[in-house]
């Protein structure tokens, strides 16, 4: 399957070239395809708040790739470069509060300059070190397309009509997606007849980046509302809820695109199945539960204005980014290191103390 997966791939959306970051404008997408360039940690962060950039693997590659452009800067400037890169961090790790590979890919950098030796070269290591992250997602989502696919093909019956929600492809991770992964593997399978897809209020990755992903691949796509899905469920014989995560509790509890929560619950009472996808980087054992998971709360004018143009009335509006499933709503949780069924606290710690399956 990995052959078929790498030559079905068509979306990139985050490129290391000639010392300098390239995003994909996401804002923009479907109507255009515009590329930024990026040369400070400044400028990575703004695009992060400012959703230039957004899925929670993504956003991590590209603080790594941030703290390269920062260094660079700190010390072409001279002086205490370490004291000034720690402002750097500082302000990437407030662009946004909830994904948790945020600061799993600021870890990793921090710690690889701990082990900077008097004959490295800074640039160089620091440059590697976020390769190798952005190259580790990637083959990560190889490894979950093929465990979920497996997952997928243990209950198959017919072929399966998969709902998904918010934008868990190419477009949100270092490639090919997490569960958008798995949707694509298991259609390159032939297990998969239709993808339903959650619009997403209010920012629309579902309609505006999912289906177009979908679409380009020629996979069969029906954009709904995000208020349909029970009633899809009910009459469109769903049997896979997908879903990503931007944070994973050592319970098992998982935070998501705001939405997700009462998908599962949907799921739940109309027996259809309900898997999360992410990379173990997503896990937070720090955390013990979804109760302790900060929630990110954007400005209210994204739901009362479209274009700039307001819509809504002029009254306050609720705007929570994220909400939490809890642990006995979910069938199992796809990982890199292995899948976990009916999570819990002991499943989770016995998952983490693997190695990775490729």
């Amino acid at each position: 399957m990995r052959d078929r997966l790498l030559a079905a791939e068509r979306v990139k959306a985050i490129d290391w070239r000639d010392g300098a970051l390239y995003l994909l404008d996401q804002r923009a997408l479907p109507a255009q395809e515009v590329w930024l360039s990026f040369v400070d940690a400044a400028g990575v962060a703004s695009a992060i708040r400012s959703m230039v950039v957004r899925g929670a693997p993504a956003i991590g590659i590209c603080a790594a790739y941030a703290v390269v452009l920062a260094a660079r800067l700190r010390v072409v400037a001279g002086g205490d470069w370490r004291s000034a890169l720690d402002e750097d961090f500082k302000l990437l790790a407030a662009s946004r509060p909830t994904a948790i590979n945020l600061f799993w890919a600021l870890g990793r950098m921090r710690e690889r300059l701990t082990r900077l030796r008097p004959t490295d070269d800074l640039l160089t290591v620091l440059e590697a070190e976020a390769l190798a992250i952005h190259e580790s997602d990637r083959e990560a989502n190889l490894t979950m397309a093929q465990l979920g696919v497996d997952l997928i093909r243990r209950h198959q019956g017919n072929l399966q009509t998969v709902l998904t929600h918010c934008n868990t492809g190419a477009l949100a991770t270092g490639g090919f997606g997490t569960a958008l992964g798995v949707i694509r593997g298991a259609f390159l399978e032939g297990m998969v007849e239709r993808v339903y897809v959650d619009e997403t209020r209010p920012w629309l990755q579902g309609s505006r980046l999912t289906a177009w992903e979908l679409a380009n691949e020629g996979i069969p796509v029906t954009v709904n509302a995000d208020s349909a899905a029970a009633h899809l469920m009910k009459t469109k014989g769903i049997t896979w809820v997908i879903v990503g995560a931007d944070r994973i509790t050592a319970n098992g509890d998982v935070a998501n695109k705001i939405g997700t929560y009462q998908l599962a619950v949907c799921a739940m009472h109309h027996g259809v199945r309900f898997m999360v996808v992410a990379p173990s980087s997503t896990i937070d054992m720090n955390l013990a539960s979804g109760e302790d998971i900060p929630i990110e709360e954007r400005d209210g004018r994204e739901l009362l204005e479209i274009g700039g143009q307001r819509i809504g009335a002029n009254v306050d509006a609720f705007n929570a980014v994220f909400d939490v499933t809890p642990a006995d709503l979910i069938d199992v949780i796809v990982t890199e290191k292995g899948i976990v069924e009916r999570p819990d606290t002991a499943k989770m710690a016995q998952l983490m103390c693997r190695k990775r399956l490729h």
